[in-house]
């Protein structure tokens, strides 16, 4: 479960970034939530695409029996289901990366939220020419070392900008676009 300065983070990322957000590992909503939040106070034009592959999580305070279900029931209720276009499936599946390009065009996305914890590097390869110049990254749970390891790994990090920590983000900007 996020906590509140994650939750009013994305909010201020999604409202003051430029360009769509792509968010990878949606779980139940409550980022996904906060961004919409934030994308309609800014009063501007932009895509939020929610990729989730929904799953089961036994959790005593969050957990659910369908996080796609429970995701596409939660942005409802807070009336942002047209706002969010969401994928029911893995981000690395062949079919969620061309919905992905035909959704965004090249250097579209000046928001991307990973929380999907185990391959960063690899989603940053599906994505990266869809990302704009000097594009906000979000990296949920980069406290844990298995994350923390994960970022350390990626070979584009030599061309991050220093980012802010919380209990639950690392956000990063990217110096210009990504290279293979």
């Amino acid at each position: 479960m996020l906590g509140i300065d994650a939750i009013v983070m994305l909010y201020h990322c999604a409202k003051v970034s430029v360009g769509d957000i792509l968010e990878v590992g949606s779980y139940v909503g409550g980022a996904t939530i906060a961004m919409a939040m934030g994308v309609r106070d800014s009063g501007a034009e932009k895509k939020i695409i929610s990729i989730e592959r929904g799953c089961r999580v036994d959790h005593p305070r969050i957990g659910t029996k369908d996080s796609f279900k429970d995701l596409r029931k939660n942005l409802k209720r807070f009336g942002f289901l047209d706002q969010v276009t969401l994928i029911n499936g893995r981000s690395f599946d062949p079919i969620t990366i061309a919905i992905v390009r035909e959704l965004s065009g090249p250097r579209q996305i000046g928001l991307f939220v990973f929380d999907a914890g185990a391959n960063l590097q690899r989603d940053i390869n599906c994505y990266s020419d869809r990302f704009a110049d000097r594009c906000w990254m979000v990296i949920d749970d980069y406290l844990a070392a298995q994350t923390r390891a994960n970022v350390c790994e990626c070979k584009w990090t030599s061309w991050l900008l220093p980012g802010d920590f919380s209990h639950w983000a690392f956000t990063a900007s990217a110096r210009g676009s990504v290279g293979g």
